[in-house]
């Protein structure tokens, strides 16, 4: 089946490439690169599939329109509008593209909170030497990670902390089928039971109407005052000035964070100078080669479009993943 794709603004440094890579690969889809969104509302009225973020106005012009390719793999706040939730047509997004950089970078946390480089960092800066005993060593063999969204990502992280011989339980919404490396997993409404077992609480989740705000007050105060805290999925799962106060008070032992509550976090906000707080800007994501993933994702979508086949990566709009 011949179809016409429309790639919506505002387009990346790379969408012409893009679309014209996946015109060569699928010579049955038809791929215009709207733009403006004028150009999207004229272009999007005899259009099948689309790929990026659809705004309402132009979601408005659509006649034919039966596939939106959303362009990360858990879009920002906003993308999931009244409108698109209601609309018939199928989403899919970009999930399992960054199966093989977030994990490391969530390592990198576990295994600096694991071996007390939180302590000699600042030591270093001050030209201390001052060993510490065991109290500043995390022995992963006898660690409990809980893994909070046991998708693509906290299943490989789940591998990967059981590797350095971490008993590792987890949370899903949706999953049932515990992953390798998962001793144990769980529905999500028993997070707060699972809680007081962790020594690392990692957060991979997207951010959707039931977990925004997910991690308050009232759930660090849940953790081990000696456990940690890492979220690499989304910012506003999370209330940063919770996690501000928990870190001050003690309520845990540190945190690794690449995702915020507000991006990028203000010069002024005063979780830059919290005690035992990694902060990176939202790079967990970063390495090579990852435009040529969204394009084999978008092009193995089209080629089953094309076919009438069953889509990859299906959202639930209502949900938001």
């Amino acid at each position: 089946m011949k179809f016409k794709l429309v790639f919506l603004p505002p387009q990346g440094d790379r969408s012409r490439e893009m679309a014209a890579q996946l015109a060569d690969e699928v010579p049955e889809a038809n791929v215009v690169v709207a733009e403006t969104q004028e150009d999207a509302k004229r272009e999007i009225v005899d259009a099948q599939a689309a790929f990026g973020t659809l705004k309402p106005d132009v979601l408005r012009e659509a006649k034919q329109l039966a596939w939106l390719q959303a362009p990360a793999a858990a879009p920002t706040a906003g993308y999931y509008t009244p409108e698109l939730i209601a609309h018939p047509v199928v989403v899919t997004n970009l999930r399992g593209i960054f199966n093989d950089r977030i994990p490391a970078h969530i390592m990198a946390y576990v295994l600096h909170f694991a071996r007390g480089l939180h302590i000699y960092a600042p030591q270093q800066r001050e030209g201390v030497w001052r060993p510490h005993g065991e109290e500043s060593v995390v022995y992963l063999p006898r660690a409990t990670a809980l893994i909070v969204g046991v998708g693509n990502i906290g299943a490989e992280t789940a591998r990967l902390c059981a590797a350095f011989g971490m008993r590792v339980i987890g949370v899903d919404a949706r999953r049932t089928d515990a992953p390798e490396g998962v001793s144990a997993l769980h529905p999500a409404e028993a997070l707060d039971s699972l809680l007081p077992e962790a020594d690392f609480v990692i957060l991979t989740i997207p951010h959707t109407p039931s977990t925004e705000g997910l991690f308050n007050a009232e759930r660090f105060a849940r953790m081990k005052r000696t456990a940690f805290f890492v979220n690499i999925g989304r910012g506003m799962t999370t209330k940063l000035d919770a996690l501000n106060d928990a870190l001050r008070s003690g309520t845990i032992a540190g945190a690794g964070i690449d995702v915020y509550e507000i991006e990028p976090l203000p010069k002024e906000h005063p979780l830059w100078t919290a005690p035992n707080a990694i902060l990176t800007p939202h790079v967990a994501d970063r390495g090579p080669d990852l435009d040529p993933a969204r394009v084999a994702v978008i092009t193995e979508n089209a080629r089953r479009f094309a076919a009438g086949q069953p889509l990859m990566n299906v959202v639930d709009k209502a949900s938001w993943f």
